[in-house]
């Protein structure tokens, strides 16, 4: 009994450290279907070895503790992963709402199910592949079908991100807000930088002027050279 506890609980950690690992990746990347569907294969090949009963496989307790670790790490991802996809896409009804629906769904089909694979799980059903020629359990039978059944549905799901994408469509907003906030101080600085240079011009245009009998020449004038020859003309007058 002790054995069997100790698996239970390493079962419950693989869990854990999946939904973490697993569970973060797809937080970043947004994979939601091809984490999902990865992760129902994986399930639905790990599940077979627990169910062999006379297969050597079936038989050694290191090889099914791995299955069964491995089991736990993708097969308990696959629930909070898509009740997240369900938020995303169901956005923007409340979050609480439609993970409480998910959840009560999730616990219904399986406490439906519990009774159906207990019974399933008194017969034996003839393996014929030769690597694996054996007995199998049909409660392995009945889950197998379900993760293919699962995955087939899934190939053809695609719905939009919606959550997703408002959240893009804010950051976008922010960024053009921060740009605004910052271009008066932007447009200041070029003020300034244009009003310099203008001023540099008009230097050098006055440089090159000549002044003949109390007159000024310049073949280029400017706002700025045509107020200096007036102030000069009037002050000699």
């Amino acid at each position: 009994q002790f054995q069997v506890d100790m698996a239970g609980a390493g079962f419950e950690i693989a869990i854990l450290l999946g939904g973490i690992g697993i569970g973060g990746f797809v937080d970043r990347t947004k994979e939601y279907k091809r984490v999902t569907l990865i992760c129902i294969a994986a399930s639905a090949a790990l599940i077979v070895p627990l169910g062999l009963t006379e297969h050597a496989i079936g038989q050694e307790p290191v090889l099914l503790l791995l299955a069964l670790f491995s089991l736990g790490l993708f097969a308990g991802p696959i629930q909070p992963i898509n009740a997240e996809l369900a938020v995303d896409v169901a956005y923007p009804c409340d979050e609480t709402a439609v993970e409480s629906v998910q959840q009560i769904g999730g616990n219904l089909v399986s406490a439906l199910l519990v009774p159906v694979a207990e019974r399933a799980a008194r017969a034996d059903y003839q393996l014929f592949l030769p690597p694996l020629e054996s007995d199998i359990r049909g409660d392995v039978v009945l889950l197998t079908a379900l993760a293919g059944i699962a995955y087939t549905f899934y190939t053809f799901f695609d719905a939009p991100l919606r959550r997703t994408e408002a959240e893009k469509k804010i950051n976008v907003n922010n960024e053009s807000e921060s740009l605004l906030a910052t271009s008066p101080q932007m447009n200041m600085d070029s003020t300034l930088m244009m009003t310099s240079t203008a001023a540099m011009m008009d230097a050098e245009v006055i440089s090159k002027t000549t002044t003949t009998k109390g007159t000024t020449t310049d073949a280029t004038l400017t706002p700025t050279t045509i107020a200096n020859t007036a102030s000069t003309k009037n002050k000699k007058d």
